[in-house]
């Protein structure tokens, strides 16, 4: 008979924190000259972005194109080196590791990617893909095993075991995704680094994978990090939400608060852009229009760096970076001087 555990001592495990980011930077270089080069700025892709993630939750992370969202999650993988601050994973700190010490720490912690056809490598079976895995930590699994255990993750994911022998080519773009899932889980990590999983694939088989990964997080107690465009996929997945714009979070909370009712002036715009599908509803929301182009990473504003498309910009915002904290009213931290909550229509009605 298996032991149940209490459900005071199944909330102090799922308060459990997996992952620590504090001030985590990432600095591109950029370079001018062909023979000899020199730098002349950095493109601040992600410049001072800190969160705790706890087991078994989803940190949904969204913004406009070009935010930081897919650079501080090759971050935490270790895919990008950071240029300043602490990665902390499972008591484990990331930043500074070699290579090799890296290799073994990514047994914890796996990556699905956006382009489930560019990340397949076409040349190799699926059985191949999925137990790569196993060939590079060759202790996880006894090779006499592997076979039997690639089918069994193919099964997990909804995929035909027989197909082992078929190359990616020969699967449809949501099933293609499907194996980017499976080789994801082979190793049993703790956190899965979702990269924008779904917005390569049709709406039908958004659902399907969506559903999917809902289902192994339960299933294998993984903790997430869902990078996404579309707030409506990200408001049913996840626990809790970052707001990034340009390289930095703006606005962090849990799904009703950031959804029903935000306080930063960016999340306010982007919630506010979201189509309604109920024509009742659409005329119950105001639509907030930003005005000017995202400043550049390689220089951006003084102080707040939303304050060049923000209706509420003072001179404080220019000469005083905001803080990310709680602001009067609102228990969810927000980076703005002039937070206010703002209750939104939701989308769906």
């Amino acid at each position: 008979m298996t032991a149940t555990s209490s459900p005071s001592a199944e909330r102090e495990r799922r308060a459990e924190t997996v992952l620590s980011v504090r001030d985590v930077v990432k600095h591109f270089p950029v370079t001018q000259g062909i023979v000899f080069k020199r730098t002349i700025g950095h493109v601040r892709a992600v410049d001072g972005v800190s969160f705790d993630l706890r087991r078994g939750e989803t940190l949904g992370l969204v913004g406009e194109s070009g935010c930081g969202k897919s650079t501080l999650s090759r971050t935490i993988m270790g895919l990008e080196h950071a240029t300043a601050g602490s990665i902390d994973l499972l008591g484990e700190e990331l930043v500074g590791m070699s290579e090799r010490q890296l290799r073994k720490v990514r047994r914890n912690v796996q990556i699905i990617f956006q382009d489930p056809y560019a990340s397949l490598d076409p040349r190799m079976t699926v059985g191949g893909i999925v137990g790569e895995p196993f060939r590079i930590h060759s202790d996880v699994a006894p090779r006499g095993d592997r076979l039997r255990r690639v089918q069994g993750l193919l099964e997990v994911v909804g995929l035909n075991p027989e197909h082992i022998n078929r190359y990616p080519h020969q699967f449809s773009g949501g099933q293609r995704q499907r194996i980017g899932i499976a080789r994801a889980l082979a190793l049993r990590p703790q956190i899965i680094v979702c990269d924008e999983p779904v917005s390569a694939l049709d709406v039908s088989v958004q659902a399907q994978v969506i559903n999917l990964l809902e289902r192994l997080q339960d299933e294998f107690d993984l903790s997430y990090i869902f990078v996404a465009h579309d707030l409506s996929v990200v408001r049913h997945i996840s626990d809790r939400i970052a707001v990034m714009y340009l390289g930095k979070i703006v606005e962090i909370g849990d799904e009703i608060q950031i959804y029903d009712h935000p306080t930063h002036p960016y999340t306010q715009a982007l919630l506010s852009a979201v189509p309604v599908p109920d024509p009742s509803l659409r005329g119950r929301r105001e639509e907030i229009v930003l005005e000017g182009d995202v400043p550049s990473p390689v220089d951006p504003p003084s102080g707040c760096r939303f304050r060049t498309r923000c209706w509420k910009a003072q001179e404080i915002c220019a000469a005083e970076e905001p803080a990310l904290k709680p602001r009067p009213g609102s228990p969810q931290p927000s980076a703005c001087h002039f937070a206010e909550q703002r209750d939104v229509v939701h989308p769906t009605g």
